[in-house]
């Protein structure tokens, strides 16, 4: 999909009182989803782009018992997977054991393997794959 068009629908859904938009275009996909306003705790306010129907991340701010969530350990650009036509390193539902690897974090074009804190079940991905991400910002739910 062309960004111009991208760009386009970014402004038509900020501009109007729709929450969320997924437009199918052949084999390509696009979802628009609308965050709340800028809260007094300073929670993000925006448009989160989804590339994928399928998608299984989670973008509306949920509590979650802090002893449960994986965070950045850096600023970076985080991946589920260690290239693009490579399987995801965890999906949603996958049980994990303390250490091993769950997602990537690219910083200063150095690639970080980021392991599970504890071992667990995956039951939240709270950030897309290439999305910029920043320090001790959620990552996942590990439970």
């Amino acid at each position: 999909m062309d960004i111009r068009k991208i760009k386009k629908l970014i402004e038509l859904v900020q501009a109007s009182d729709i929450t969320e938009l997924e437009i199918k275009e052949g084999e390509e996909s696009i979802r628009l989803c609308r965050q709340p306003a800028v809260s007094a705790s300073g929670q993000k306010a925006g448009v989160t782009i989804v590339n994928s129907p399928d998608a299984e991340a989670q973008t509306d701010q949920e509590d979650y018992d802090e002893e449960t969530l994986l965070r950045s350990p850096m600023v970076g650009t985080f991946y589920l997977a260690p290239a693009v036509d490579a399987a995801p390193l965890v999906k949603l539902g996958q049980r994990v054991e303390q250490g091993e690897p769950v997602c990537i974090i690219e910083a200063m074009k150095m690639m970080n393997q980021i392991q599970a804190p504890h071992a667990g079940v995956v039951t939240a991905l709270l950030c897309q794959s290439g999305d910029g991400v920043e320090f001790d910002q959620p990552l996942m739910v590990i439970e």
